[in-house]
């Protein structure tokens, strides 16, 4: 599983392809190559993962350290390896590229049609994440929304920011710091699933977290 879905990010970097992370069946990407995104991950890479010197100075101002060298890696094996004893039992795909890691909440966070409220079934397992999180403060938490293709794509992009926001304010009531969250709306730019069937569109209604050092 875990090649599957590496394979899957650097197919849409290198070629604007998709892979999906759960079957390997490769499609075309809607995205194509500038915007460097796996479906199967769902978080792109690049612009939408990390950090600016904005927020590396905040979060340095709040006390948060920077990680150097050697460190990054064994940091984020460190946390990679808690995650996936923590959260891999309730669901949660715990998918590992370089010194990146996402965590792909399907089945875990999804929301009903037209709709950005977080369903209280679904917080244990955030506060889980939120647990882990908090024991690692040496990274940027990028939480994506997405959507279904009901609708047009500027009112997905909205939604999907709501959702990604709704699960960024539970983190932070979760006690993460919010200087090292931030929040990206993908709309349904990048499906795991068919939007063809009602479960399709349920599945893609999700959000994803991808954490990356702070360096």
């Amino acid at each position: 599983m875990r090649k599957i879905l590496i394979s899957a990010v650097a197919c849409a970097v290198l070629a604007g392809c998709i892979q999906d992370a759960y079957t390997g069946e490769r499609k075309a990407s809607r995205a194509g190559v500038g915007a460097g995104v796996g479906a199967g991950v769902g978080a792109a890479l690049g612009a939408i993962i990390g950090g600016d010197k904005t927020r590396k100075n905040a979060l340095i101002g709040a006390g948060v350290g920077a990680l150097a060298g050697g460190a990054v890696g064994a940091y984020m094996d460190a946390q990679e390896r808690t995650l996936r004893r923590r959260l891999e039992a309730d669901g949660v795909r715990v998918v590992r590229e370089g010194d990146l890691i996402v965590l792909n909440m399907r089945d875990n966070v999804e929301f009903p049609s037209d709709s950005a409220m977080l369903q209280p079934r679904y917080e244990p397992v955030l506060a889980s994440v939120a647990q882990v999180l908090s024991e690692y403060p040496k990274t940027y938490v990028d939480v994506i929304g997405h959507t279904d293709s009901m609708g047009s794509d500027a009112y997905n992009k909205t939604l999907s920011r709501r959702r990604a926001e709704a699960v960024s304010g539970f983190l932070a009531a979760q006690g993460v710091a919010p200087e090292r969250l931030a929040v990206r709306g993908a709309g349904e730019d990048f499906p795991i699933a068919s939007n063809q069937t009602a479960a399709g569109r349920q599945a893609n209604r999700r959000v994803e977290i991808a954490l990356s050092p702070i360096t």
